[in-house]
């Protein structure tokens, strides 16, 4: 949801020309946006939406994540200071919230699943 409310929100920002323009001044709470990098939070955060209602899609969505942010950090690292590459209009304050998001992805992915119908040895479900 989170995901969504900043697609949304950059659209005041951005608003709807220059789509893959790299503008520094056009930030939302000091991270740069553009109506592309909007786009691309609105499709992450509905795909939040849409696979949470079960363990597997959410671990899904957790690879997604990890793999997604992974590559746009990776992105990143080059197009920050590259206006000419830099069509999501990236800064290092993005750099640092994908890989936050990377591994707020992992977590998803890889968190222990507990079985409700196993028990344990002192016969405890």
């Amino acid at each position: 949801v989170v995901y969504l409310l900043v697609g949304i929100a950059g659209w005041f920002v951005t608003g709807f020309d220059g789509f893959t323009e790299h503008d520094p001044d056009q930030t939302l709470m000091g991270f740069a946006v553009n109506p592309l990098h909007n786009i691309v939070h609105l499709l992450i955060g509905l795909a939040g939406v849409v696979m949470w209602s079960t363990a597997d899609r959410a671990r899904t969505y957790g690879w997604l994540l990890a793999i997604g942010y992974g590559a746009a950090f990776l992105y990143g690292l080059f197009a920050v200071d590259n206006p000419n590459a830099n069509f999501l209009n990236i800064n290092w304050a993005d750099n640092w919230l994908h890989l936050v998001s990377t591994l707020a992805g992992l977590a998803i992915a890889l968190w222990p699943r507990r079985d409700r119908g196993t028990v344990d040895r002192t016969g405890r479900v």
